[in-house]
């Protein structure tokens, strides 16, 4: 399975709640990260940590799949 395919098949459920945290998780992290005063050097440290976690999180749960019965059946693309 390619990573297109992979992309695009299903996700079981527990991987979509872990995708949209992770995306929350991103977006808060933008936010602090693009504030428009003046914060503590802590506080932007952590905000650029939250949105690489939920980056990670995010793509990790997006291409975990439902297993297939032979995952090694050969397709052809042709």
């Amino acid at each position: 399975m390619n990573i297109v395919k992979r992309a695009k098949a299903r996700i079981p459920k527990f991987f979509k709640v872990l995708r949209n945290i992770g995306l929350a998780l991103a977006a808060v992290g933008g936010v602090i990260l693009t504030a428009p005063i003046a914060l503590p050097v802590v506080i932007g440290s952590v905000g650029g940590y939250l949105a690489v976690v939920g980056g990670v999180l995010s793509a990790v749960s997006q291409l975990t799949t439902i297993y297939e019965e032979n995952p090694y059946r050969v397709e052809d693309d042709y």
